[in-house]
């Protein structure tokens, strides 16, 4: 004879009381996710913060390196020998060393701060990623970091305290 389902008598269904104590905890389960998940976005963009800080350091004493070396020409002698903007890291600069016309790249593409916010209701960003950073000068104290004829550093705009509480703008 073949299997064939036929439902007992005695089966039933979920009850509405039931139903509203499975809603009620999955609800205060999503409540205690909610401070997980911006926990978990927070050190996300303070990686990033870390990795492009990180990147644009490096490029910036790549490039300081190769003036050092002869393959930058320096204008002045005045000159500190580090890039006048960030978009030279991107750009290039040519190398006089090489017989050849060549350029020196020392980013492929320059990191936006992550932590710099824009006022923008499309999603678009609007500001150059080179204006999204503080820059300081070579000959600027680190203590009140200003612009100048060089940049020797970079730092977040962000007067933010990180998880560990310090404030972006000071790493």
């Amino acid at each position: 004879m073949p299997y064939s389902f036929k439902p007992s008598i005695n089966s039933h269904g979920f009850t509405l009381v039931e139903l509203m104590i499975v809603v009620a905890i999955m609800s205060v389960l999503a409540t205690a996710a909610m401070p997980l998940r911006e926990l978990v976005i927070k050190r996300e963009k303070e990686q990033q913060l870390r990795t492009a800080l990180w990147q644009i350091r490096s490029a910036i004493d790549a490039y300081k390196e190769a003036v050092d070396d002869g393959r930058i020409e320096k204008k002045e002698e005045e000159e500190s020998g580090y890039p006048p903007t960030l978009d030279d890291l991107v750009m290039g600069v040519t190398d006089i060393k090489s017989n050849e016309a060549k350029l020196i790249y020392f980013l492929r593409r320059l990191p936006r701060d992550p932590l710099f916010q824009e006022m923008n209701v499309a999603g678009v960003e609007t500001v150059p990623a080179a204006d999204t950073w503080g820059k300081r000068s070579y000959e600027s104290s680190p203590d009140n970091p200003q612009e100048g004829k060089d940049v020797f550093d970079v730092y977040s705009r962000s007067e933010a305290t990180s998880l560990n509480g310090t404030i972006y703008n000071k790493w």
